[in-house]
């Protein structure tokens, strides 16, 4: 039998700043924080000599302030256009309106993903520069974002876990009367904290941002397998649920990811 719920889930207001009507939700500062900090540190990566090794930084500070834009389109509208096709395509080709309502929450990584590739790639072409290179500063950088996105996750006590006996598990407000894992917080460990700390040691002590793609690889092999692990622990989305009894959509979507991870450290070696 399960044991009761050890932890009392806090009930943090969703809202972070409200003024009359205006609100700023934290799931949206999170955003904001997370795409502010990637830059200032995209910025300084390139602004640091002895990280390339001797070889030249992918780009100039300058260059970066240009990627800010294009890369944060590619994020929301990645995201957003990833959560429509790859969780509720029903839903949305009935309520096409409901797709710009981003305030509602409903948000893909993976999709994130493929935007920033789609931007990254617009800005090497326009700039003349190596893709693998603009993708490392991105991957070193992007992490933090994503553990201020899982922490909001929780503070909306959307996303949670399965249910479970752990002492540290929780009744979310929404997840029924049985304790759950709290795999937001997982999450943000392990996609925030452990990938951002495996992007410094690489290019701070190993110089990876010497060797195109390596910092990428890590990212994209790293990341996949840490999602496939929390969808051991994450209950999956209710009009979804299992393929073939326990694979999940997320577990789907992050096999590219891993295949692709090692494509690229292994094409490091000789670059």
């Amino acid at each position: 039998m399960l044991a009761r719920a050890e932890l009392t889930f806090p009930r943090i207001d969703p809202v972070a700043i409200s003024i009359g009507p205006f609100q700023v939700r934290w799931y949206a500062l999170a955003y904001v924080v997370g795409l502010i900090f990637a830059f200032w540190y995209m910025k300084r990566l390139v602004s640091n000599p002895a990280l390339w090794n001797g070889k030249p930084p992918a780009a100039t500070p300058a260059g970066i302030d240009d990627l800010f834009f294009s890369a944060t389109l590619g994020v929301i509208l990645g995201g957003r256009l990833g959560y429509v096709f790859f969780y509720d395509p029903a839903y949305f080709a009935t309520h096409p309106l409901d797709i710009v309502k981003l305030w509602q929450g409903g948000m893909s990584f993976h999709g994130g993903f493929l935007g920033v590739i789609v931007a990254c790639w617009a800005f090497a072409r326009w700039k003349r520069l190596r893709l693998d290179q603009i993708l490392d500063l991105a991957a070193a950088a992007v992490p933090v974002g994503l553990g201020f996105g899982r922490l909001a996750n929780f503070i909306n006590g959307e996303l949670f876990g399965r249910v479970s006996d752990v002492p540290w598990a929780m009744v979310f407000p929404e997840g029924g009367p049985l304790p759950r894992h709290p795999s937001q917080l997982y999450e943000a460990a392990l996609e925030g904290l452990v990938l951002f700390i495996l992007g410094r040691i690489a290019t701070h002590r190993y110089h990876a941002l010497a060797h195109p793609g390596r910092v990428a690889g890590l990212f994209a092999l790293s990341y996949g397998l840490i999602r496939i692990l929390m969808e051991l622990f994450r209950e999956p989305d209710a009009h979804i649920g299992y393929l073939a009894g326990f694979i999940t959509r997320g577990m789907l979507l992050s096999l590219p990811m891993i295949l692709i991870g090692i494509w690229l450290l292994l094409r490091s070696r000789h670059t």
